[in-house]
């Protein structure tokens, strides 16, 4: 037989991982330098966006984020 492949689970913020793209993140400054403390403060900024509208997406008994959730 076949050896099973293991499905990889998906893994929660905790772990260390940008959610940002720090190349995509410079490319849309346009006239100044980017600090590394900058890439890490827009990324929690973006986790906390996400995660309110994560509770009012299901406060509102929705499984689905729109974009008025922000």
């Amino acid at each position: 037989m076949a050896a099973k492949k293991k499905k990889k689970t998906a893994k929660k913020a905790a772990t260390g991982e940008m959610i940002i793209s720090k190349s995509r993140t410079k490319a849309a400054v346009q006239e100044c330098n980017i600090s590394q403390e900058f890439y890490s403060a827009l990324d929690q900024k973006v986790r906390e966006l996400i995660g309110s509208a994560e509770s009012r997406a299901l406060d509102n008994k929705r499984r689905t984020l729109r974009p008025y959730d922000l």
